[in-house]
């Protein structure tokens, strides 16, 4: 299975997505700065609750009825199945009652104790609160204010979206107005504590919105005795709007945090990754088809890892030229090294042949002519790459018929190989290359001569010129031995041969096909070898750049 190929972008591009987790970590926050206002606002009603329950304080005549009045009572607002949501019970010093054993009844009221506290009331009025205040039988004395907030615009769609993104409810301001003025009064259940004597808060929901109605009690005393409470009702519409106020600025901080970290993050991993495949452009340059190193990596100066691994490519460049310069002039050197003691071997051998010698020593002596003959052979091949390349360096190429040169090439072979049988078939086109047409026959003889010395008895030799819009085929092709696995991407290399060991035989140092290799090359092409179809030869073929334009030709002849 083919793996996953990530880009390096991609997977810093996939590491930022940690800063996701940013909004989260925002929108948590306002989330706790939400409670932590509810809870304000709570403290808020109670400490509100209890300023006006101060004021009706010790005031029986507040809390009388006068004759033939109708009041509203709570214990009637009690809806099924309603209950108190939260009851807490403030921490404030309350007196013990000591009820007297007989305590005399409250004076008959001489006012309108309802309008005295409407009176009283009409100073704390608020727009968003609603205050109420009954007496121990749960009638309604007074009550101001409202719950309904003045007209607001709706909220942003940005805000809305956010919601919508994190699962918060949205709601439309019209419709909560329309809700919160139709809020009914608080319960009897929810108010009963206080009659007891205690601070109580709770909250109420509003259907269908995250909207709630916070709402606070305390307790009017009236001596040792709880003659009624205050109770004030108020929204989180406020907190809310903080609250959105707070997204909006949350979601366009993200978005802006999100949109710079992907720009710096996108940045600096093209500038990586442009390092680093600047490096393996250079790396890819610096060693030509055959092998060679033609250039070195220009050492970075950067002080992070990738220049670090910039200047250690740079060396180990430096010294693979090194190496291989060294290897590529041995052959030269030996060979220059070692024609001086050959030259004294063999003229030693030809000065004992003016000796009398024992017929014995005759069979000496040729085995003696025959080894000098090998090494002086083998020392020819082994200048004979660095010839070529020298040649190749000083050879200005010109445009020839490759046609020609081939059917020529073909009249010599048939005659010097006269055993030999050659097919050839070639184009009917001229094939004009740009390069030496000496170089491309010397080119040609290696190949035949590669075929020949591995074709089987009887089995001719097959050459094949082939023209296309932009190039030329070359190919020799021989009936015998396939061509082993582990000569595979090799064959072409120097000092490669696919012969046996014959010690008696034709030293084969495998450089000929090395030199066809270069040879094709310097005319701008490659060699490429492959096992027939049938399986039973080698096909060997040189693709050339090359034209079938006729006036070339006549530019070639002018030249």
């Amino acid at each position: 299975m083919k793996p996953i190929r990530i880009s390096l972008r991609s997977k810093l591009a996939l590491m930022a997505l940690v800063l996701l987790a940013l909004p989260w970590v925002g929108y948590q926050y306002v989330q706790e700065m939400e409670r932590f206002l509810l809870d304000g606002q709570r403290q808020g009603l109670i400490a509100t609750a209890r300023a006006v329950a101060t004021a009706l304080h010790e005031r029986p005549q507040l809390f009388g009825r006068p004759p033939g009045s109708s009041m509203v009572s709570l214990s009637d607002s009690l809806l099924p199945g309603e209950e108190v949501l939260e009851l807490a019970i403030a921490a404030m010093p309350q007196q013990t009652p000591t009820e007297a054993p007989f305590a005399a009844p409250p004076p008959a009221p001489t006012i309108d104790g309802a309008a005295e506290v409407a009176a009283i009331l009409r100073a704390l009025e608020r727009n968003t609160a609603r205050i109420w205040v009954v007496d121990r039988d749960l009638d309604v004395l007074t009550h101001t204010g409202s719950l309904a907030p003045p007209p607001a615009a709706s909220p942003a769609p940005l805000v809305q979206f956010w919601h919508g993104l994190l699962g918060s409810v949205g709601y439309r301001p019209d419709d909560i107005a329309a809700r919160l003025a139709d809020i009914p009064p608080p319960s009897g259940q929810a108010i009963s504590g206080t009659l007891f004597g205690a601070t109580t808060s709770w909250l109420r929901p509003v259907g269908g919105s995250d909207v709630l109605i916070v709402a606070a009690a305390h307790p009017v005393w009236v001596a040792d005795r709880v003659q009624g409470a205050v109770v004030v009702e108020e929204s989180t519409l406020a907190i809310q709007a903080v609250r959105d106020a707070a997204v909006e600025r949350l979601a366009w901080l993200t978005f802006a945090g999100l949109a710079i970290a992907a720009i710096v993050v996108l940045g600096f991993a093209s500038r990586l990754s442009w390092r680093i495949r600047s490096l393996r452009d250079e790396a890819e340059s610096a060693i030509d088809a055959r092998g060679r190193i033609t250039g070195l990596a220009a050492a970075s100066t950067a002080g992070d890892e990738v220049g670090d691994l910039s200047r250690s490519f740079s060396t180990l460049l430096a010294r693979l030229a090194q190496h291989h310069q060294y290897l590529e002039s041995m052959a030269s050197r030996l060979s220059h090294e070692l024609r001086t003691p050959v030259a004294v071997v063999r003229s030693s051998l030809e000065n004992l042949q003016l000796e009398a010698l024992p017929p014995e020593a005759a069979t000496y002596l040729d085995r003696a002519h025959a080894g000098l003959h090998r090494l002086t052979r083998i020392l020819a091949r082994m200048s004979e790459a660095t010839r070529m390349e020298q040649a190749l360096a000083t050879t200005d190429p010109e445009w020839f018929e490759l046609r020609a040169v081939i059917a020529e090439c073909l009249s010599g072979y048939r005659l010097a190989h006269a055993s030999q049988r050659f097919d050839d078939r070639l184009t009917d086109q001229p094939v004009w290359v740009r390069g030496a047409p000496d170089l491309a026959a010397q080119m040609l003889d290696k190949l035949v001569s590669n075929a020949i010395d591995f074709t089987s008895a009887g089995q001719p030799i097959k050459i094949e010129l082939t023209l296309t819009d932009t190039q030329a085929e070359l190919s020799v092709s021989n009936h015998g031995p396939t061509l082993p696995s582990a000569l595979e991407g090799k064959l072409f290399d120097s000092m490669v041969s696919g012969r046996s060991a014959d010690p008696g035989g034709e030293p084969h140092l495998g450089l000929g096909l090395y030199v066809a290799q270069l040879i094709a090359g310097f005319h701008g092409g490659k060699l490429a070898a492959r096992n027939l179809p049938s399986d039973d030869g080698v096909r060997v073929t040189a693709t050339l750049p090359a034209r079938a334009d006729n006036s070339l030709g006549a530019r070639a002849d002018r030249q």
